[in-house]
């Protein structure tokens, strides 16, 4: 029997060509990423708050207060962190780039928080839109060979889409309420695409809101928890507690009527193999 895939007709794409990465087997079967490397390695933000004339976008005000709060977090989970303010579309490109070249032999993983204007499938740089899947891209584990097996994080806050989340009434009631020795070598193939996680602050077709003074809700909330529980819990459940202070603690409260008393759920797409833990280093 063999395995197909679900598409039909079927055509091949580009074929991608696969690289040898050393690994011990120890850290192959491990279901914690290690992360006791020489360093934590680079956090990226990039943080685009003005756009030009003919693109059309309004300043996002509070941005600075996200970029700031995401910069305090990473630094505190170890991470050198660098910041780029208001870059072109071709500047995100060459920045993803910058960092996928390096040698992150010495290096945990890598970060990257992307602050700005946004639809289904794509950022604005200050000059025009760019595609998150060209962004994410040259972070493949077949193309950044130093970082295959080793998680690469997205936060990605930017609307996906124009539709407005209504939220449902819940009644929640209290508990009483009705209501080896020798060495061996072999080989193993992991997919490229493995080790990628995104955490988007809104599902498909939403908008993500943002305050002009505290910054965005998601923002907000990635900060608190990353605060309280960055260096206890795993990263899914730090973003799965993120979920939760988003939907149940922020509602929209504007002076249009239209767009008040309305929701958002952020959105976690991960493709790790292993826990992720930001331990502290020793």
């Amino acid at each position: 029997m063999e395995d197909t895939v679900d598409t039909f007709p079927f055509s091949f794409g580009k074929k991608s060509v696969p690289v040898n990465i050393h690994m011990s087997r120890e850290e192959f079967e491990a279901d914690i990423y290690p992360m006791n490397r020489k360093n934590r390695g680079f956090a990226v933000i990039i943080n685009n708050k003005t756009f030009d004339q003919g693109v059309g976008l309004g300043a996002r005000n509070g941005t600075d207060v996200d970029a700031s709060a995401l910069a305090n977090r990473f630094a505190e989970l170890g991470f050198d962190v660098e910041l780029e303010d208001d870059v072109t579309t071709e500047e995100m490109m060459q920045i993803m780039k910058k960092y996928a070249y390096m040698d992150h032999s010495e290096n945990d993983c890598f970060a990257c928080a992307i602050l700005s204007h946004g639809e289904e499938g794509i950022v604005y740089g200050k000059n025009g839109k760019v595609e998150i899947k060209k962004l994410l891209e040259p972070f493949k584990g077949n193309l950044c060979e130093t970082l295959a097996g080793k998680p690469k994080i997205f936060f990605i806050q930017a609307c996906r889409g124009t539709e407005f989340d209504e939220g449902v009434e819940m009644n929640v009631a209290d508990a009483k309420g009705e209501m080896d020795v020798d060495r061996q070598i072999s080989t193993h193939k992991i997919p490229a695409e493995a080790d990628f996680l995104v955490a988007y602050s809104v599902v498909p077709g939403y908008y993500a809101w943002r305050n002009s003074i505290d910054g965005s809700w998601f923002v907000q909330a990635l900060s608190t928890v990353l605060e309280k529980y960055g260096n206890q819990l795993d990263l899914v459940r730090i973003l799965t507690r993120v979920n939760k202070l988003v939907a149940y603690k922020f509602q929209s409260n504007t002076s249009n009527p239209y767009m008040s008393r309305k929701k958002q759920i952020p959105c976690i797409t991960s493709m790790l193999t292993k826990e992720l833990y930001f331990f502290p280093k020793q």
